[in-house]
């Protein structure tokens, strides 16, 4: 296995872009940077609150924290515990409430960081563009169709900036891929395969839940929110993906991440129809969200895709994709991007051995007249090259390292409303399909079913 040009990779990757310490990791910038800014307060700081302290919440702020001139002023959730924990983390001064808009009302907070249920995304972002904040609003930015539209108008409105928090559009791996696509490197895309399997407990949600977890410490009303009204429910509270109240499923945690990639890479706004099928075949735990997910889809730009989730996989976790085209393949998985090309044939060769002799002959002559045999004049070309991140390299960083620094220069963002809505969009037909049994069609312009 050749890792032709890594050393230029990543010296190209070094030289555009600054890195900055997390903990013992180096985390290497993407290239691309926004002009400087002008300052958005007197010290120059980004001042942001995390509305949803869970899990995933803690950890993208976590990173997001670690780029220069952001700090963190404030959390808001629904647990008490995680409310303690958040100032262990971060500090006792740290203002703590279990009511988000006593968040929006602080005039010294710039932007807010959203990571509650996918129910309460298009609320909590919406009255945050009003209060004049800018939101990074978790995968899937929708729970139902309609708040689409909605969060595209609300970031029009208030002219504030709204980004989706699906990484991988900010990864160094996928701008090389999309790099390497664009310049023909596998030839004309006919098909895309993606997946994103797991085996354990926690990659099937089932979060473990607090000892103390009750109505006094949880703040079960403002949890259900716009949900059906129900008796107090600890797994509803702590492993909310399980249930399409709160969650959108393995459509919306994980395919919408696929989407994304292959969105970024190709430039496609979207299918034009999908079809999915999937069920519950081992975490029968009364959830009502598959665990084994297939879809597929097809673009208007003359590519299949086919996606795969997998809750009950035999093996460790794996995401990955692979872009296939008419002279060669390209897999994205962990922190790589690789190119396998097989040329096409320029003699398309002969299969006649069922014929009489003479038509053989007679075959070959033509054959050989239209297709003289050449002494090859140059090396063979390059048949297998790999693309490697630099060790410890995070998209996570990367994409809040995008996102404050259009926080600073009203630049938009790459994963902006529009693209958001169109990637999750695209990935709820999953879910939409299978409560239909029928195959979905989606205007991917307009962003609606059609």
């Amino acid at each position: 296995m050749n890792q032709l040009n890594r050393r230029g990779f990543l010296r190209a990757a070094s030289a555009a872009t600054a890195g900055t310490m997390l903990g013992p990791r180096l985390f290497a910038l993407a290239a691309g940077q926004a002009e400087p800014a002008k300052r958005i307060s007197a010290n120059d700081k980004i001042q942001v609150a995390l509305i949803g302290a869970g899990w995933r919440g803690q950890g993208i702020t976590a990173e997001a924290v670690q780029v220069p001139g952001v700090k963190l002023v404030a959390v808001a959730d629904c647990y008490n515990g995680r409310l303690d924990h958040s100032k262990e983390l971060w500090g006792n001064d740290l203002f703590t409430t279990r009511d988000y808009t006593q968040i929006l009302a602080r005039k010294d907070i710039d932007a807010v960081i959203i990571g509650t249920p996918d129910h309460w995304h298009m609320k909590v972002a919406v009255d945050a563009m009003k209060a004049g904040k800018d939101v990074y609003c978790e995968k899937p930015m929708i729970h139902l169709y309609s708040d689409g539209p909605t969060m595209i108008e609300a970031s029009k409105s208030t002219g504030r900036i709204l980004q989706v928090g699906s990484q991988r559009v900010s990864s160094l791996i996928y701008g090389k891929a999309k790099e390497l696509l664009a310049s023909g490197a596998i030839g004309q895309l006919n098909m895309v395969q993606a997946r994103w399997d797991r085996n354990s407990t926690m990659g099937a949600w089932s979060y473990t839940i607090p000892m103390d977890a009750s109505t006094e410490t949880c703040d079960w009303e403002r949890f259900l929110g716009t949900a059906p009204k129900i008796a107090w429910n600890p797994e509803h509270f702590f492993q909310w993906r399980k249930w399409k109240a709160y969650g959108s499923g393995v459509a919306g945690d994980l395919f919408v991440h696929l989407f994304s990639g292959t969105h970024f890479i190709t430039g496609s706004h979207g299918p034009v129809r999908g079809m999915a099928t999937g069920g519950l075949r081992f975490w029968k735990d009364g959830r009502d969200a598959p665990d084994v997910m297939l879809g597929l889809f097809d673009y208007n730009e003359g590519f299949n895709l086919a996606l795969r989730v997998n809750f009950v996989d035999g093996g460790e976790e794996s995401e990955g994709l692979v872009f296939t085209g008419s002279e060669g393949t390209m897999e994205i998985g962990g922190n790589f991007v690789s190119v396998n090309r097989v040329p096409r044939e320029t003699d398309p060769g002969l299969a006649m051995g069922s014929y009489t002799f003479d038509m053989q002959k007679r075959l070959t002559e033509a054959h050989d007249k239209k297709y003289p045999a050449k002494h090859p004049d140059q090396a063979p070309p390059v048949g297998f090259e790999k693309y490697v991140a630099p060790e410890g390299y995070s998209d996570t960083y990367d994409h809040f390292k995008n996102f404050f620094a259009s926080v600073r220069s009203r630049k938009p963002v790459t994963e902006d409303a529009v693209f958001g809505f169109r990637a999750a969009g695209a990935a709820l037909l999953s879910n939409m399909s299978i409560e239909k049994s029928a195959v979905i069609n989606w205007d991917p312009e307009n962003m609606k079913v059609v």
